[in-house]
């Protein structure tokens, strides 16, 4: 039987450079938290969405719901809901086990509450994100048993761990390590695991552009990605997140931005 797998969605970053909230930006008509969720649900078994604080979570929360929960079905989340008419997903939401400590406390909150073998984290400002990346590298991650970690490397030997697969066990005692010692880079964790560097050209076959790793943290990056939109293919939304979702009160008014 395959193993178990879960995906990370971090959401708590305050988007300063952006200045507004990068989880609510629409595109066509969702927001892109939701796109996110539509994604990872067909390669992982169970999603969980990492938030500022408890308030962020429930306004996360409420915001899925209006996507992807038929109306009268309001016991979707952390349970199994619907997405689209064939695939069903599990969701589940926690938040930054240290207030604003960055990108490492919300992998310590996530993977702690994942259950999968290996966990693919991303952030939730990956317009692109594709599907058959992420499976790839789950493979990348578990296939031969000696790595710990599938991790795309940029042709500057640059990291993306907010693209990657980790072992969830390892990799999240890694980060409560880290996290008590202080240590805010993503890339420490990263130095107790056995990593499978993948080089990113090494994805084109499946993403010529690379778009996947695409994400927004300027006004420049978000215009572009909406110029960039199109490429994105004939996807169309699940039924039901298209049909409320324009129930829903899309934009949702803004979070400000700490």
């Amino acid at each position: 039987m395959e193993a178990m797998r879960s995906a990370v969605i971090l959401a708590g970053g305050n988007s300063s450079r952006l200045g507004e909230e990068k989880s609510l930006l629409i595109f066509d008509g969702m927001p892109l938290i939701c796109w996110a969720v539509e994604t990872l649900a067909g390669v992982a078994d169970e999603i969980i969405i990492v938030a500022r604080d408890e308030r962020h979570a429930g306004r996360l929360e409420e915001i899925i719901r209006a996507c992807f929960c038929s109306p009268g079905n309001e016991t979707g989340i952390g349970r199994e809901i619907e997405i689209g008419t064939d695939m069903h997903i599990e969701i589940s939401f926690s938040w930054d086990s240290v207030p604003g400590f960055g990108p490492v406390a919300g992998l310590d909150a996530g993977l702690s509450k994942a259950r999968g073998e290996f966990a693919f984290a991303t952030g939730c400002d990956l317009p692109f994100l594709n599907a058959r990346v992420v499976d790839r590298l789950f493979e990348l991650a578990g296939g031969d048993g000696d790595y710990e970690a599938a991790v795309p490397v940029q042709p500057n030997g640059f990291f993306e761990p907010l693209h990657s697969v980790y072992h969830r066990e390892k990799m999240g005692r890694s980060c409560s390590r880290a996290v008590e010692r202080g240590e805010r880079r993503i890339h420490a964790p990263l130095q107790e695991l056995r990593v499978n560097r993948v080089p990113m050209e090494l994805l084109r076959t499946i993403d010529p552009e690379l778009l996947t790793f695409f994400n927004l943290n300027t006004r420049e990056d978000l215009e572009r990605a909406r110029a960039l939109w199109p490429k994105k293919g004939s996807s169309v939304q699940p039924q039901a997140a298209k049909e409320n979702s324009e129930k829903a009160s899309f934009p949702f008014p803004p979070v400000p931005v700490r």
